[in-house]
């Protein structure tokens, strides 16, 4: 399923540098190309798209404060906090990002359900949102409130225990995933993974449990050479795992306004494909999060 909500939409002020027209135009652009497949593949692709859920108190507390839940629930946050985040607080906020959170957190369900049903299957899920990948445990940073993948990764290891024991994040943004990074520092659980520009981050650097640093104005060649070496020692080397998010980034463009590297389409196209190919030789649920892009 391919999770999506109108509200992720919201007023920013006039001149703000943030794209939220992008999650609408992409929707759109997913349905034109999922309409546009042959009629056999049709046949074969589960590409049910579902309303992203608001996620509850107690989801959003297996990760984050809550009093900082509170806070931002209420709009009961100081200017650095806000300023912080990027983001003026209203209402409407507060649903697109309880949504947002709630998107990937009912993707996540969906692919573990599936699995449960059909061990032996391909299940992966969608969300035309999330990646919110710079949200601490008690705070946000760089347009981002909470973290929707940590999130759903803590409510899936909790509710479906002997299912899913070990996760890993795959985090192509061209930033750092400095949030989740924080947030899973003294998990094993979760194995956080991020390649991404060594120029370029909203705020400091954490530690993942593998960081990989690419020069910026970086190449198709070099990027996807150097990918495709990590998933392959990863595939060898590490434990193995039960479910996979992506957050797939496109701000590794070089199109991108914020973004310093020089990935063409084609090749954030084979990126994809990469990890793609990763989690299909070795049957892994994948939930995958649109990420960043200016």
């Amino acid at each position: 399923p391919i999770y999506y909500n109108d509200v992720y939409e919201v007023k920013l002020p006039k001149n703000h540098r943030f794209p939220m027209e992008k999650y609408g135009r992409v929707r759109q652009l997913v349905q034109q190309w999922l309409q546009n497949l042959p009629v056999d593949e049709q046949g074969v692709v589960n590409y049910e798209f579902r309303v992203s859920p608001l996620s509850s108190i107690d989801e959003l507390t297996t990760t984050h404060d809550p009093a900082y839940v509170q806070r931002f629930l209420t709009g009961d946050q100081d200017e650095r906090e806000l300023r912080n985040v990027g983001f003026p607080w209203s209402q409407s906020n507060v649903d697109r990002s309880l949504s947002s959170t709630g998107g990937t957190v009912a993707a996540a369900c969906a692919v573990v359900q599936a699995r449960l049903r059909d061990p032996y299957g391909l299940h992966w899920g969608a969300h035309v949102a999330g990646g919110t990948h710079h949200a601490f445990y008690d705070r946000g940073e760089g347009f981002c409130v909470f973290s929707d993948m940590a999130v759903a990764a803590n409510v899936v290891m909790k509710r479906y225990p002997d299912i899913v024991r070990r996760i890993l994040f795959l985090d192509l943004d061209v930033h750092q995933g400095n949030g989740n990074a924080l947030l899973f520092r003294d998990n094993d659980s979760v194995f956080t993974f991020s390649l991404h520009c060594s120029a370029n981050y909203f705020s400091e650097k954490q530690n993942s449990d593998l960081d990989i640093e690419l020069p910026p104005e970086c190449s198709d060649e070099t990027y996807l050479l150097t990918l495709k070496h990590w998933l392959n020692r990863i595939e060898r080397e590490a434990e193995p795992f039960d479910l996979v998010f992506f957050q797939a980034g496109v701000d590794v463009l070089a199109q991108d306004r914020l973004g310093r590297m020089s990935l063409t389409p084609v090749g954030v196209q084979r990126r994809n494909q990469l990890v793609y190919e990763f989690c299909a030789s070795q049957s892994l649920p994948l939930v995958i999060c649109m990420g960043g892009g200016y």
